[in-house]
């Protein structure tokens, strides 16, 4: 007997149709004769929909909101877990809902984007020993002092391997609205092949860098506990993805996939002086404010000036001006250009920690397409340019075909 634990996101249970869909999915591994705990999202659209509600009636922007807020959008998970738990009631299985402080989905008390510190399993553990198919709401936990809290947007994931890991599940299969992790976006590139199994390593550096198939927290925590993941389709029975150690990757691939992401934006600090520090005077104001630097490259001009050009996300593009502008003074650059036009392309696979000129081609493929480069960075398994968002589509079909992953 194996256990399992499903979670099924939004567009999955989005619905008593779909809801009675995936009642089926846990009826079918019951009757393999394995035990099944189940994680869900809230209905699609639903949370979405209490965001606007309280940003209605609130700023946000004090603790006492944040947590106020967390009761609100936490609430659509407390929805779908009571409807699952009827649904399979109604097909002659024991189950039973049991919301967050219940179950003591421990997390800090960072209201919104809260992390999971613990998962008291053994309620779980003895609804399953009674029998029974335990449905829990994903995305959200409870703070020592008991108030809710939420896990940031597809927090469900991170609740899904986070309950396999306390339970030492066998498995989490994670339902969503594709069959599975593939080579690159088939919206994109219809050749796009499904990968049967990706090592956690090449998932996380994918999921960061825009791959929406998995959220990044939930690939951390998979790798750091060794629960096996698994993507699939609520809607097909078409086999999935299988998160692995790079070890049982047996297809042995040196370039697994090519991610994008179009979120970022641009901004170059010309003129600025070149002298020690002036690095940490550019970034500091904008850590202070909370403001994520990607990718960052630096050129010294003979005249003892540097440019420094880096990227921040769309949204915090314009907090990310104001902050330089008020830093002018210090930092004395001469002009500050922002573009928020721009797209970020990822190769990414193993093999680029031990075969030389896989780089090398992704660079002579945009050089053959005509695609100039802005901004390089690198990991010990991706190389990520940022280009002009008008040939991201180009370059990621070029490479996808230049690296073979078309199969």
């Amino acid at each position: 007997m194996a256990l399992i634990v499903q979670k099924f996101g939004g567009t999955s249970v989005a619905g008593p149709e779909r809801i009675r869909n995936a009642a089926m999915r846990v009826k079918s591994e019951l009757d393999k004769g394995n035990q099944v705990a189940v994680v869900l999202s809230a209905m699609s659209g639903v949370t979405d929909e209490l965001v606007g509600h309280a940003r209605e009636l609130s700023s946000l922007k004090t603790p006492e909101a944040l947590a106020e807020y967390d009761t609100v959008v936490a609430s659509g998970e407390q929805v779908t877990v009571g409807l699952l738990a009827l649904a399979l009631q109604e097909m002659g299985i024991k189950s039973r809902s049991f919301l967050s402080w219940q179950v003591k989905i421990k997390t800090d008390e960072t209201h919104g984007k809260a992390r999971i510190e613990e998962i008291d399993a053994h309620i779980i553990e003895e609804s399953l020993a009674r029998g029974e198919v335990p449905v829990i709401p994903g995305f959200q936990g409870v703070t020592a002092e008991g108030r809710v809290t939420t896990l940031g947007r597809g927090g469900s994931d991170t609740s899904g391997v986070a309950l396999a890991a306390a339970l030492k599940a066998d498995r989490c299969d994670i339902y969503t609205d594709v069959e599975g992790v593939y080579t690159t976006d088939p919206r994109i590139v219809t050749k796009a092949r499904k990968l049967n199994k990706i090592a956690y390593e090449e998932m996380l550096e994918m999921a960061s860098l825009g791959a929406k198939v998995l959220q990044t927290r939930s690939v951390e925590m998979a790798m750091k506990y060794k629960v096996r993941v698994q993507v699939l389709s609520s809607f097909t029975d078409a086999p999935g993805t299988l998160l692995v150690d790079e070890e049982e990757v047996m297809e042995r691939r040196l370039i697994t996939g090519i991610a994008y992401t179009k979120t970022d934006a641009r901004i170059t600090l010309a003129g600025v002086a070149d002298r020690p520090g002036i690095a940490a005077s550019v970034f500091g104001p904008l850590a202070d404010a909370e403001i994520n630097v990607d990718m960052i490259v630096q050129n010294v001009s003979a005249d003892g000036t540097t440019d420094i050009t880096f990227t921040v996300a769309k949204t915090d593009l314009a907090r990310a001006e104001d902050c330089l502008k008020k830093a002018q003074a210090e930092l004395k650059y001469k002009k500050m250009i922002t573009d928020p036009n721009v797209a970020k392309v990822s190769v990414v696979g193993v093999g680029l920690k031990s075969h030389a000129g896989l780089a090398q081609k992704m660079f002579q493929t945009l050089a053959e397409k005509n695609i100039n480069i802005l901004v390089i960075s690198t990991s010990e398994i991706k190389i990520s340019v940022l280009i002009a968002e008008e040939y991201m589509e180009l370059a990621i079909r070029s490479l996808h075909t230049a690296y073979g992953l078309e199969g």
